[in-house]
């Protein structure tokens, strides 16, 4: 058996996208920001991800990088419990 070797095309420079800075951000930090090559429509594309959530599931912030989930779902559920 004999073993064919060949060379890899070298790589293209590519231009940088030219996405334009977020000005703006969502309650949840994430920075709201177009990319104008991205269809929202394509099924890859979840352009609804809380589609199938209730408003309960939708309470409960679970954005604190220092919390477990468990102890995120705790401290939403008492600070709901007092408000």
């Amino acid at each position: 058996m004999t073993t064919r070797k060949t060379t890899a095309a070298k790589p293209t420079a590519k231009k940088p996208a030219a996405i334009k800075p977020a000005t703006t951000f969502a309650p949840s930090g994430a920075p709201v920001q177009t990319v104008p090559d991205v269809d929202p429509s394509n099924p890859a594309v979840d352009n609804d991800p809380r589609a199938t959530t209730s408003a309960d599931q939708n309470r409960i912030d679970f954005n604190d990088p220092g919390l477990s989930s468990s102890e995120a779902v705790q401290r939403n559920l008492e600070a709901q419990s007092k408000g």
